[in-house]
């Protein structure tokens, strides 16, 4: 899937923003990003599942007090193509591309 389709859709973009959004290297816990983004457990496992598989973000579970814990982390690969979607953005904002 083109970066374009990939990141395009609501829920990942949001996620991609929020993680893209802390210092690289970071990640954010699913709980806190859930509730950020007021997503459901499911939907935001979804599209997790979706952006890791293209390689823009890792995903990481451990356990801790016998509880699993996940969380998110941006790649640099997820911040080149976040970064190039954004480019395209301001392109079609400034009229340099059309819809075409």
């Amino acid at each position: 899937m083109e970066t374009e389709l990939l990141i395009h859709q609501p829920s990942r973009l949001r996620i991609m923003a929020a993680l893209v959004a802390l210092p690289a290297g970071e990640g954010m816990d699913f709980i806190s990003l859930r509730d950020l983004l007021k997503l459901t457990d499911g939907n935001l496992s979804t599209h997790l599942s979706t952006l890791e598989q293209a390689g823009y973000i890792s995903v990481d579970k451990i356990f801790h007090q016998k509880k699993p814990r996940t969380s998110a982390c941006v790649t640099s690969r997820g911040r080149e193509a976040f970064s190039r979607y954004v480019e395209q953005l301001e392109k079609i904002i400034k009229g340099e591309i059309s819809g075409n």
